[in-house]
């Protein structure tokens, strides 16, 4: 190996490590909070290291917002919440312009989309015409309005939620505004220990109150990064690939995964590989995210609306994992 590429190679080894590092402390700090769910704050530190989104689609009360407040707690970010209603306008979540007599003229006021972490609680009870608002500032990272653009400043991370057990009055999020999300989760009941302890507290203060910053900004800015050199072998790609083509191979879908959502699981897997404590990406780790990357980018063929067709779709992508011969 030339000393060149020796240089590279160290280089990749530190900044893999570091994001290592940032992962796992942000896991452990997560944790404090929201107790009995390692698994899905894995998976959702997992798409804050991917530079994704996450919507997670469960009953109230089970620590959506919880989840939101300690990522940002965690980092000492900026957090805004927007609860989604069906008279929300556009002008709600990016700004607007607002004409100030003194000034004489207008200037731009910044909505609450300008923020690090943003949860839109409950975004599928909003029109299409504000839902799409803010799903085009999540894929493009900035607003433009009036002629001018402004970008959203890094890292920017939003966790929306919706209720999958009311659908009166609710606008889902059609497929192509779902592929905006890298993962859709569900975060379920505690485990019934861990909820008798959290009941039995009598917890006089919010907990997430007390949590302080484990890393700053720049920490995760860089973990970022590292999620690019986390090492993947040819025989991972190759395994990530099949689960995709067989996705379209299926007479189970209608629809398979595309190209952008092989994109998706490939830096989901590398971010994965850092939440569970290494520098190379595994075959596990594709069966980690599979899941929750690729379930709502899907269709079952005969699909229902609702999360009745998103079960159909974890259930299968879960099959077709199972019958694939994993590389050895």
């Amino acid at each position: 190996m030339s000393t060149e590429a020796a240089q590279v190679s160290e280089l990749r080894e530190t900044t893999s490590t570091a994001a290592l590092e940032v992962a796992q402390r942000l896991i452990v700090n997560v944790g404090r909070v929201l107790e009995g769910k390692r698994e899905v704050v894995e998976l959702a530190v997992a798409a804050l290291l991917a530079r994704g989104h996450l919507l997670i689609e469960d009953v109230p009360g089970v620590g959506k917002t919880t989840l939101a407040r300690a990522l940002a707690a965690s980092i000492g970010l900026e957090f805004k919440r927007i609860q989604f209603t069906s008279d929300l306008m556009p002008a709600d979540v990016l700004g607007g312009s607002v004409y100030s007599q003194q000034k004489g003229e207008f200037s731009f006021r910044k909505g609450p989309v300008f923020t690090n972490v943003l949860l839109a609680d409950e975004i599928n009870r909003t029109t299409p015409k504000t839902q799409s608002a803010l799903l085009e500032a999540m894929d493009e990272r900035r607003v433009s309005l009036d002629g001018h653009t402004y970008v959203l400043e890094d890292p920017f991370f939003v966790l929306a939620t919706q209720n999958p057990e009311e659908f009166f009055g609710t606008y889902p999020l059609p497929e192509s505004q779902l592929d905006r999300f890298l993962m859709r989760l569900r975060i379920g009941y505690p485990p019934q220990d861990v909820e008798r302890q959290v009941i039995g507290r009598r917890r006089k203060v919010d907990p997430v109150s007390e949590l302080l910053p484990v890393i700053e900004r720049r920490d995760l800015l860089a973990a970022q990064v590292g999620v690019d050199r986390v090492r993947i072998s040819d025989e991972v790609v190759d395994y990530l690939h099949a689960l995709i083509l067989a996705t379209r191979a299926t007479p189970l879908l209608a629809i398979g995964a595309s190209t952008r959502a092989a994109i998706a699981l490939e830096r989901a897997t590398r971010a994965c590989a850092l939440t569970s404590g290494r520098i190379y990406a595994t075959p596990d780790d594709v069966k980690t995210v599979a899941v929750a990357v690729l379930a709502h980018r899907v269709r079952p063929s005969g699909s229902r609306d609702g999360s009745v067709a998103h079960a159909d779709g974890e259930r299968i992508v879960r099959d077709l994992l199972a019958s694939m011969p994993v590389p050895v």
